[in-house]
């Protein structure tokens, strides 16, 4: 059985998000960029599956620049066996993403796919449902517990009401939520066993894919500063501040 696992290329959680004078985008000069954070628990899933005697191969595969290399030897130093970057200097829309992650699929025979359910830059949480809907095959999202049970899967997903499982033959399709683990720290001997696991170079027509946008960014701002906030001496004085300066009451 073999797993296949997408991760993405983004600026690190930790770092502040810088934009660029012109207002054109975020300016990712001298800036720390790390995988996707929920894309690092698919990592890790798919790793404990490995562990557990149910994954035989983990794949994993990124689509971006030639740098996203880091991110891919950073999988493999986690456990992962191999990984495949599809290269291009073009931005990647979810629906793109999906198509080529297809094609990678079919290609490699993976019976589990694993996705973040999201990335952190732009917050779509689109390519895992496009993914499973161009395959024909069934999707679990926001997983917080993966079982896999002979020709099937059980996803945990957190639903507004609480909790569902759902029962997917596979192949199957699952995107990982925050609970669903905690991935671990690489060693230093996977890190340097890391570089030399196999890493294959495609390209986005390797799958019949063009990179083609059909939107424009117009103008990229950073939030709103907020005001300093103020200490109060009373409860009267909060709400009478709440009522007649916030205007919320």
């Amino acid at each position: 059985m073999k797993a296949l696992v997408a991760v993405k290329r983004v600026i690190d959680y930790n770092v502040k998000v810088r934009v660029k004078a012109d207002n054109s985008g975020v300016d990712l000069s001298n800036t720390k960029m790390s995988i996707n954070p929920f894309c690092e628990i698919a990592v890790e899933e798919a790793v404990r599956l490995k562990e557990a005697g149910v994954v035989d191969e983990v794949i994993v595969a990124s689509i971006g620049p030639k740098e996203a290399q880091e991110q891919i030897r950073a999988a493999l130093a986690l456990g992962a066996d191999r990984g495949i970057l599809v290269q291009t200097d073009e931005k990647a829309y979810p629906l793109q993403v999906a198509k080529i992650l297809k094609g990678i699929a079919e290609q490699e025979g993976t019976d589990v796919i694993l996705l973040g359910k999201q990335a952190i830059d732009d917050d779509n949480n689109q390519t895992g449902q496009m993914l499973a809907a161009l395959m024909g095959i069934g999707q679990g999202t926001f997983a917080s517990e993966v079982k896999v049970e002979g020709d099937k899967v059980n996803v945990t997903r957190e639903i507004d009401g609480g909790l569902q499982t759902v029962a997917l033959p596979l192949p199957a399709v699952i995107t990982t939520d925050l609970r669903l683990n905690e991935p671990r720290y690489a060693k230093l001997p996977n890190i340097m066993k890391a570089k030399k696991k196999p890493l294959d170079e495609k390209t986005p027509a390797d799958f019949g894919v063009e990179m083609v946008s059909k939107q424009e960014i117009v103008k990229v701002t950073p939030p709103a500063e907020r005001s300093a906030g103020v200490k109060v001496g009373s409860v009267d004085e909060l709400i009478d501040k709440l009522k007649n300066e916030a205007k919320v009451l």
